[in-house]
């Protein structure tokens, strides 16, 4: 009988790797066929160990979690878990932090500088460490100033592309960023990425396309950008993006400030990293009109050797986390510094749904420009909207955003229908809220319905691949009765920075554990 039950346990655990690898997978974009490349294998191999019917070394298993930048199935010191006990009641203040994507942003635009870039108060996340990795491997001198998390950023006279840390670089999704400045600095240049070939081609594509004007190729192939510039090449016309893309339109932005002419960018995204992007490019001496608008002017310059200091503003997807962390515990908490101009709509739909709250005087960021308030939340009843809850492009509810009305519409009366249009696979991970008591369905791979109210009590999850349903996860577990778990919690720190102990802080009872 025992041999039995341990070889029961046995399947069980090849079975749970197997999905986690599966669904890490998926969530890089990659088929089977293209992870079985990166790890130098079959693709019936991969098809065997997702189905739980493969023995794994843990050589394997470190392989196979670098490849796919998980820590679900990584080795070493071991992937962190939360405990969380509820149903947890919030209270107190909290103050939202600056913009993890502004701060990615500001990273790869300090390319563009010769001078000294300081920053303030950059998100000291697992993102941003990455690039600093791929930065301070080029020559780049950066260092974190204070507990503030002031961080300085001196470049090179030359940059040494040759000794790039590839390691780092697969493990970025922004390394894409660095197309744009780093076109007018050398002719050609490789950068490592991660997925495979496929992938590569697809994501860079529409970034070529805004590129391309300025002389720019790319070939995607072998993990790697192979990056060749004409220098003769100008945009002689406007650049038209086919989507709206936040990265895209940094990355032209980014080309259009070293190049000493005009150069308009439509359908340009306004959301706001965007917006930080412009202040800071401005801050460069590089004239851009047009801010907050879908068509940008840039008047760029040959040279940029300028020692600037900018303090990129607080991130409205945090500020919603919160904001929801208030809602689904039925908590009266103050919010401080809400970058309110990118959380009206989000705001507007809640009173719509019932919620009740205080909000400040505007008052503005530390980068001149951008308008904040405080937000006190009230314990309130909330009820499903008439219309169902979609996102567009800013200044429509941010598409980041979205995943945090599952747990709202959850514990909220009726009927909610959501529909995740941008994201293939996202909407699915929200039906993980089903395991805590919810009642999600998933109608097509866009669109959930929810059925509130709900009574959540406390389970053992493994943390979804994707950062914002992740999230969502934990917030849901406040709002639970007894002890949950979520288990690998890395996705968490891509993202956020000590979210469960500022939690904790407001009244939250989360514990970080790791596996012995």
């Amino acid at each position: 009988m025992d041999g039995m039950t341990e070889a029961t346990t046995t399947e069980g655990y090849k079975n749970r790797i197997g999905n986690l690898i599966r669904d890490a997978r998926k969530h890089r974009g990659l088929t089977q066929h293209q992870l079985a490349d990166l790890l130098n294998t079959s693709q019936s191999a991969v098809n065997r160990i997702e189905k739980g019917h493969q023995n794994l070394s843990l050589e394997m298993l470190a392989r196979i979690g670098a490849a796919l930048d998980s820590e679900i199935v990584a080795v070493g010191a071991g992937p962190t878990h939360l405990r969380v006990t509820g149903p947890t009641t919030l209270s107190g203040e909290i103050d939202v932090k600056t913009s993890k994507n502004a701060g990615v942003a500001l990273l790869c635009a300090s390319l563009l500088n010769r001078g000294r870039t300081t920053l303030r108060k950059v998100a000291r996340i697992e993102e941003v460490n990455r690039l600093l990795e791929v930065l301070t491997s080029m020559g780049v001198q950066a260092r974190w100033l204070n507990d503030d998390n002031d961080l300085e950023i001196v470049p090179p006279r030359d940059l040494d592309l040759g000794n790039i840390d590839e390691t780092a670089a697969r493990r970025t999704r922004s390394i894409i960023m660095f197309l744009g400045p780093l076109l007018h600095r050398v002719d050609t240049f490789e950068l490592p990425y991660a997925g495979g070939c496929d992938l590569g081609t697809r994501t860079v594509e529409p970034h070529m396309a805004a590129l391309r004007p300025f002389g720019l190729e790319v070939k995607a192939t072998d993990g790697s950008y192979h990056a060749q510039v004409n220098q003769a090449i100008e945009p002689e016309r406007p650049i038209v993006l086919t989507e709206r893309g936040d990265t895209v339109t940094e990355n032209a932005l980014m080309a259009a400030a070293l190049h000493p002419g005009v150069t308009v960018i439509r359908n340009a995204s306004s959301n706001y990293m965007v917006q930080d992007l412009c202040f800071y490019l401005q801050r460069l001496g590089v004239t851009v009109e047009g801010i907050g608008t879908t068509t940008l002017r840039v008047t760029g310059l040959a040279e940029i050797d300028v020692d600037v200091d900018y303090a990129p503003s607080e991130d409205p997807i945090e500020a919603m986390s919160l904001v929801a962390a208030a809602i689904v515990t039925k908590s009266q908490i103050t919010i401080r510094r809400v970058p309110i101009e990118f959380m009206e709509i989000e705001l507007a739909l809640l009173e719509e749904m019932g919620l009740q709250y205080d909000r400040s005087e505007e008052y503005v960021a530390l980068n001149g420009h951008t308008r904040l308030v405080d937000i006190t939340t009230k314990p309130s009843e909330l009820h499903a909207p008439l219309d169902k809850i979609h996102p567009m492009p800013f200044p429509g509810l941010n598409i980041d955003n979205l995943p945090f009305f599952a747990v709202i519409a959850a514990v909220a009366d009726g009927q909610t229908l959501l529909h995740d249009w941008v994201y293939e696979n996202r909407a699915i991970y929200l039906t993980d809220l089903n395991k805590l008591g919810a009642r999600v369905k998933l109608l097509d791979p866009h669109r959930v319905m929810i059925e509130g109210p709900t009574s959540f009590s406390g389970t053992e999850l493994v943390c979804p691949p994707a950062l914002r349903p992740a999230v969502v996860i934990l917030l849901a577990m406040l709002a639970s009765k007894g002890t949950s778990v979520l288990r690998s919690t890395y996705v968490i720190h891509r993202g956020y920075e000590d979210l469960a102990e500022r939690l904790n802080q407001l009244g939250a009872n989360i514990e970080t554990f790791r596996d012995i």
